[in-house]
């Protein structure tokens, strides 16, 4: 596979059709958006070849997406995206991915930036922050429920965090979580003994790898009005939140892999065995999306009472209330999902199971499923960038109702692997390095630090540049990161 295999159709959008596919496998087109540099990197790392495999899967409506943060995945890529019909399609886990549910959570304040360093709090928050939130592959959460209390916060998500957990939140945050931090779940019995001995102890817990809490700086404002709807002001700070489903969402995605595999492999064709797939109305397919939901909930929960943690540690450091300080969520959303949606595909309104994996909503001004606050400018799109990197705040656009299926970047994107990451930074003392640029990094893994490089990721820049230059998000506000806790 090539780059002329693409067909250019903008400048950031790159096709390849149907009817050019010598071995007439597709289905649909396979479409990627980008820059050449990263349709060539997509190309050299496979991931376009996923994105080509996923537009062969049977049943599939629309084109076969990649964002511009693509790289390769479990089957399908880092950056996918595709629908299938509600009622006669198909669920493929390897389109969601391990880490259900993972996603991202911005919270705003009125604190001008300064104060950290008038007052020197910038260490202060950082060491609490480590100090009281579990990361890394620790089994301890901020709260150990037993069975029964572990299973209402399936059932209810982000809600019952709220009302039996959280001291610094209302009900009136859940309208600023995607799906209100809640989707249905009433099957508490497919849920294996392992997934829910995980999942009881981490509710609270930040975890490993590419997770991380971040307190900003507002640095840019690109668009005043959508900015004063989020509550983004410049020279103030944010706090952003990035994680998921813990090990609970690990072992769902593990036992349901199995499981469809062993009663699927045998009977379907496949371009790729990690592609496997279960009719929706089958009972596995059922299943799997119950548990997905389930561990869904459980992520919207997990970064609701991770929440409540940083802002009872905003009032100790600075010893006012969190509405004197003007802390509000501003918005919470996945980006390793598949959810039932209604979209125009073909001229026609269709209800899909839309699958993103490492790809966000971008629902435009207007949508029903967006907080009545945001209508006039279009949900936040939240783009985190390396610990090192700006990150950025976007807003929903029609034209990605049109042409993404609503969908957007999630990120930055790897583009190095955790061993070459390792390899480039063997003399390299992260800490130090940011420390330099006025970044304060705390984490208790110095490997891990090495594995979440900055170099190890796509310039968000560029990224920022392609999502706009498609139509498919709109820039808001810039933020700089100046403390940074990494699992």
């Amino acid at each position: 596979m090539n780059l002329n295999d693409f067909t250019q159709i903008s400048p950031y959008r790159w096709v390849m059709e149907k009817n050019t596919d010598k071995s007439n496998s597709m289905n649909t087109n396979a479409e990627v958006f980008g820059t050449e540099h990263i349709i060539k990197a997509a190309i050299e790392d496979q991931a376009v070849q996923q994105v080509f495999n996923v537009s062969t899967l049977p049943g599939i409506v629309s084109n076969s997406y990649a964002m511009p943060d693509i790289h390769y995945g479990y089957g399908f890529s880092i950056g996918g995206v595709a629908a299938f019909p509600a009622d006669t399609g198909i669920v493929l886990p390897g389109g969601v991915g391990y880490d259900i549910n993972c996603g991202v959570r911005l919270l705003a304040t009125n604190i001008p930036a300064s104060e950290l360093q008038k007052h020197s709090y910038k260490e202060s928050i950082g060491y609490n922050l480590l100090s009281k939130i579990p990361t890394g592959t620790t089994d301890k959460g901020k709260i150990k429920l037993d069975k029964k209390e572990f299973i209402k916060v399936l059932e209810n998500g982000a809600e019952e965090i709220v009302e039996k957990y959280a001291k610094y939140s209302s009900r009136n945050d859940l309208r600023f979580i995607e799906s209100s931090g809640k989707l249905d779940f009433d099957m508490p019995g497919i849920i294996s003994e392992r997934a829910m001995e995980r999942g009881r102890s981490q509710v609270g817990s930040l975890g490993g790898g590419n997770h991380f809490l971040e307190v900003q700086v507002i640095d840019e404002i690109y668009d005043e009005k959508a900015a004063a709807a989020f509550g983004l002001k410049k020279g103030n700070i944010s706090i952003m939140i990035h994680t998921g489903s813990r090990g609970f969402g690990h072992q769902i995605a593990t036992d349901f892999i199995e499981t469809i595999r062993k009663k699927n492999i045998s009977r379907i064709k496949i371009k790729d065995p990690q592609l496997i797939y279960a009719e929706i109305r089958s009972p596995e397919g059922q299943h799997y999306l119950q548990a997905l939901n389930a561990a869904s909930n459980f992520a919207w929960a997990n970064r609701h009472l991770l929440m409540d943690t940083i802002i009872e540690i905003f009032e100790v450091i600075f010893k006012l209330s969190s509405r004197e300080m003007g802390m509000r969520l501003v918005y919470d959303q996945a980006h390793n999902i598949a959810k039932f949606e209604n979209h125009l595909i073909d001229g026609k309104n269709q209800r899909v199971l839309v699958h993103r994996k490492g790809a966000t909503r971008a629902f435009p001004p207007g949508h029903k499923e967006i907080p009545e606050e945001y209508r006039l400018v279009g949900q936040p799109v939240l783009l985190p960038g390396s610990m090192g990197t700006a990150s950025y705040v976007l807003k929903g656009t029609q034209k990605a109702m049109e042409i993404s299926l609503g969908s957007s970047a999630h990120g930055a994107g790897r583009q190095l692997s955790r061993h070459k990451a390792l390899q480039l930074t063997s003399n390299m003392d992260v800490k130090d390095r940011l420390k330099k640029k006025d970044i304060l990094v705390f984490s208790f893994s110095g490997k891990g630090l090495r594995e979440e490089v900055p170099e190890a990721y796509k310039e968000i820049d560029e990224i920022v540049e392609v999502t706009e230059g498609a139509g498919i998000s709109d820039k808001v506000a810039r933020m700089i990161p100046l403390v940074v806790v990494k699992g």
